[in-house]
């Protein structure tokens, strides 16, 4: 049965291979064949093979398996096979990324290819296609006139009002600027985004009269100083009096007709970037970063332990975010109205430490002059955050399990107790039985402190957030370095990142932006930029097994357990698909080992 190619013209756009599975070896080419194809191409464009593609990348026979293994148990609906990288394939470094599709018993692949430096992008890249190819022909004719909008205006100064009454009945938002930053014209949709008046933006100065922050206009004002084709978009979020955040993406563009005056194109993203949060996940939770299954279940304990007023032991490596663990708990507690209070225990004395969390009065001791408020106190109605409690003396230990229990402390020099109502939580790097085993920590405190339990990942246990806490790292070293010029993470230094193996975990890793944007000469981090550490130690996980032979055998052991779904062996062996495909390749594991 012929299968019709919708919307070609879309399709042409996208540039995607579409393949329709005729039989297990049989594939028919839909619609033209994408300027990125690999192989050569005749010039009748008839005699291209699809099956010879196929064969060339081992990845996208692999892939197939799955395909079949997933048409045969569904009627309708896709299967992606996550992004991957083929060097001998695609030799401009390019990722590619198959999708299985059966519709109405018609099956199909679909190949796509992404740049580097759009591989962050793609969850929401893929969702825009997909909202996009249900408004093809609208979006197409709003682009066209668009683009054409800068040649009317400079035809003829005559067509001037007609044009503004098109730009105003497209709905287009468009601020017009002259060469001494007077505003000049604003489009009705811009009033309405900026929920402002036109008389009150028409004549001002662009910056005092847009409601942005003077970080913003500096930006915009940046883009404008320079060429116009080294321009890029500026993100700015509006928080609009009573109403949602808004996520606008401004253009600036020259004006045709006089190149000192300056067109502002504005386009709302809110849509767009809510849609991309949803596609990525739960990765933002409080001012905690990470989509892992790890910290998923993290965020979920939060939620369960923040309301129950116990207390709580996090224990995690140095550098997990214990103490955002902490300040969570305490925002989402009843208490989150009262003082948050953190000490770290570790390198304070019996008597300093006690001084510090009970207070002392006047004379107490040596240097005591006057009464002092302790942390206890202080904290009175919310939380105290006990960081490194297996350092506290045992001393000082024997004082707060007399606190956590009745509920009162003594100030150094004092005889008469003061009632206090403080949660206390505590955190730790150390093991806490061990201690207890060695005398270095009372076991009564620990069962007292431990009612609720948080133990946090390592980063290089969840690598999978890497991505994601570079993001949000990058972009603060940029303000914090003044560096607006640098703009991304290439690929190979986002390669690097994922290697490493974290020692420092979450803290090192933001260490590491603001030591590279420090080095970084160009308008992308390289790996050159990054510290020298992470050249030295950054090496594939799989290279700690013991020799490549026991890595083919793990693998295939791995396939056999689980019936030779490679979904669920890359799973089961903590690796990305299109990794558990490469080493699948450079081991010699063939296809038909696979399904053994």
């Amino acid at each position: 049965m012929g299968v019709k190619t919708p919307y070609p013209e879309i399709l042409k756009i996208f540039e995607a291979l579409i393949l329709h599975v005729q039989s297990a070896s049989h594939y028919r080419i839909l619609g033209l064949v994408p300027s990125w194809y690999p192989l050569e191409i005749s010039t009748d464009g008839r005699s291209i093979d699809p099956e010879e593609f196929i064969k060339k990348s081992f990845f996208l026979q692999c892939f197939l398996n799955e395909a079949e293994e997933f048409w045969q148990t569904h009627n309708t609906g896709m299967l992606a096979s996550g992004l991957w990288v083929e060097a001998a394939l695609m030799r401009d470094g390019s990722y590619l990324e198959a999708t299985a599709l059966i519709q109405e018993e018609q099956r199909f692949i679909i190949v796509q290819r992404y740049q580097p430096e759009l591989v962050t992008l793609q969850p929401v890249l893929q969702k825009a296609r997909e909202e996009h190819l249900a408004h093809g022909q609208e979006l197409e004719v709003r682009n066209h006139v668009e683009a054409q909008l800068g040649s009317q205006l400079a035809e003829s100064e005559q067509v001037r009002d007609d044009v503004l009454a098109v730009l105003d009945h497209l709905q287009l938002t468009i601020i017009m600027i002259d060469e001494h930053n007077v505003v000049t014209y604003v489009s009705p949709a811009a009033c309405h985004l900026f929920t402002l008046d036109k008389q009150n933006l028409v004549g001002g100065l662009w910056p005092d009269v847009l409601p942005l922050t003077a970080e913003q206009s500096r930006q915009i004002q940046e883009q404008r100083a320079l060429p116009e084709g080294n321009r890029i978009a500026v993100g700015i979020s509006l928080q609009k009096k009573h109403q949602a955040l808004l996520e606008i993406e401004i253009e600036v563009h020259d004006d045709p007709r006089d190149y000192q005056r300056t067109i502002l194109f504005l386009k709302d993203r809110t849509e767009v970037e809510d849609l991309r949060r949803q596609l990525i996940g739960q990765a933002h939770f409080e001012q905690l970063i990470g989509k892992s299954p790890s910290m998923q279940v993290i965020y979920k304990k939060i939620r369960e332990i923040s309301p129950v007023d116990v207390p709580v032991l996090i224990q995690g490596e140095t550098g997990t975010g214990k103490e955002l663990v902490a300040q969570a708990l305490h925002r989402l507690s009843a208490r989150k109205g009262k003082p948050f209070v953190a000490i770290n225990c570790a390198g304070l004395t019996d008597s300093l430490l006690g001084s510090q969390l009970f207070g002392h009065k006047r004379g107490a001791f040596t240097g005591a002059v006057s009464d002092h408020e302790g942390f206890f106190e202080a904290a009175e109605g919310g939380i105290l955050f006990l960081d490194e409690i297996g350092d506290m003396p045992l001393t000082v230990q024997t004082t707060l399990l007399r606190v956590l229990q009745e509920k009162e402390i003594i100030r150094l020099g004092e005889s008469r107790p003061r009632k206090v109502n403080v949660r206390v939580i505590a955190a730790t790097h150390q093991n806490l039985q061990d201690l207890v085993a060695q005398g270095a920590f009372r076991s009564d405190l620990l069962y007292r402190i431990r009612i609720a339990r948080l133990d946090l990942p390592p980063l290089r246990e969840r690598r999978e957030d890497i991505p994601l806490l570079s993001e949000a790292f990058f972009g603060q070293a940029r303000a914090v370095t003044s560096k607006y010029d640098v703009q991304e993470i290439s690929a190979d230094a986002m390669q690097t990142l994922l290697r490493y193996h974290w020692p420092g975990n979450v803290r090192e890793l933001k260490s590491t932006f603001e030591y590279a944007l420090i080095h970084c000469q160009k308008n992308h981090i390289q790996p050159s930029d990054l510290p020298p550490e992470l050249h030295d130690s950054a090496t594939p996980i799989l290279s700690l097994r013991s020799s490549p032979r026991d890595e083919r055998e793990e693998i295939l052991a791995a396939l056999e357990q689980v019936k030779g779904k490679r979904a669920q062996a890359a799973k089961l062996l903590g690796m990305s698909r299109s990794t558990f495909y490469r080493r699948l390749s450079e081991l010699g594991i063939s296809p038909e080992e696979c399904s053994l």
